[in-house]
């Protein structure tokens, strides 16, 4: 693929995938085509790690949390174009700050 931002807006009318985050993603391209100007990194408030912490402590499984909170801190490795989306998202849904470059 070499325009990412156009497939996902072929997306958007063309067919029968319809997503708030897909609007989102294309919201994110728009604003900065290739994502060059944020870093792919995802913050950790800490809410994330009270829960697993908490999940541990009670021998609750909780995959997808976990998963969550161990890719924030993949984010903090390496600058991959898929972190970059995400943070872009995360500022897109919830006004959550990236960090420029």
């Amino acid at each position: 693929v070499t325009d990412v931002r156009e497939v996902f807006r072929s997306w958007q009318e063309g067919t029968v995938i319809r997503s708030w985050l897909l609007d989102l993603a294309v919201n994110a391209l728009d604003e900065d085509e290739h994502l060059d100007k944020l870093r792919g990194y995802a913050q950790d408030s800490g809410e994330g790690r009270w829960t697993v912490e908490a999940a541990i402590d009670n021998a609750v499984p909780l995959p997808a949390i976990t998963a969550s909170l161990f890719a924030r801190f993949a984010s903090r490795q390496e600058d991959s174009p898929q972190m970059k989306m995400i943070a872009a998202l995360r500022n897109q849904f919830g006004g959550h700050a990236v960090e420029k470059k």
